[in-house]
């Protein structure tokens, strides 16, 4: 039988793959892994802050995330060069993080934690704050999904149906932002976007239309996290890098088998 602390284990990572699939789909579509990148270290800094103000971890990270997410959307929608504004934003947020957290007196706690991820340490309220979340974004992605589709494929084809491009934008960057506070407890702030992104690649390589792909994605996020959380039982590896290698085996299969059945 499977210690308890295995079978919460399990249902966080499956938990976060069911956000990360559809929406790392829109991350590999609009070309925003960078930014995936910016919100998950800025999660950093909000640790911080919510160390030094005694306030829930969960809480802390989530309003830095937000905050990260309407900057790098609020500036890209006014022209600023968005590759340059976000590694400065993301390398600055996780610096600042690392040196306000040494400043933050009588805490005991470990940072690999929060840059690796503990999954195997998630209690039964850490697991319903991540499912929570979880449903939160395929709420707002299933209300919003046309819109976002069609303002990913061409922004002046949404326009002219209706809708509002940089709204759409401002919508995905929250919920990236809320993906990244649910995940931050699972695989870290430095594997977050490793999530959004190998899954998602993967499931590109497989997949035969945009809602496909984001299904795929969510099955193959769930299935790494498992993989990894066996490696990590088997072999005594980190969990976090563990779920992380998983997801990279599966995209070699994946990429291996689609160039396959296009010859």
């Amino acid at each position: 039988m499977l210690d308890d602390f295995l079978i919460r284990a399990g249902l966080a990572g499956v938990g976060v793959s069911l956000a990360t699939g559809p929406l790392g789909s829109f991350v590999l579509w609009r070309r925003m892994a960078y930014f995936g990148d910016a919100t998950a270290h800025a999660a950093i800094l909000g640790v911080a802050l919510a160390l030094a103000t005694d306030l829930p971890v969960p809480f802390g990270t989530l309003a830095v995330a937000v905050v990260m997410a309407v900057t790098v959307a609020t500036l890209a929608a006014r022209g600023w060069a968005v590759d340059t504004t976000l590694g400065v934003l993301s390398h600055g947020a996780l610096a600042l993080g690392l040196v306000a957290i040494s400043f933050v007196h009588g805490v005991h706690t470990s940072l690999e934690a929060y840059l690796f991820g503990d999954i195997l340490a998630v209690s039964k309220g850490d697991l319903a704050y991540i499912w929570g979340g979880a449903v939160l974004v395929l709420g707002l992605l299933a209300w919003r999904w046309q819109a976002l589709l069609t303002s990913t494929v061409n922004a002046d084809l949404a326009q002219a149906d209706g809708i509002n491009p940089d709204r759409e934008r401002l919508i995905l960057t929250l919920a990236l932002a809320v993906v990244v506070a649910v995940a931050l407890k699972v695989v870290g702030a430095l594997l977050i976007a490793a999530m959004l992104v190998i899954p998602a690649a993967a499931a590109r390589a497989l997949s035969r239309g945009p809602e496909q792909m984001a299904a795929l994605a969510s099955g193959i996020g769930a299935l790494a996290c498992l993989l990894g959380l066996g490696l990590s039982l088997w072999k005594d590896t980190p969990a976090g890098p563990s779920i992380v290698t998983a997801a990279a085996g599966l995209f070699a299969m994946a990429a291996l088998f689609g160039r396959m059945r296009r010859h």
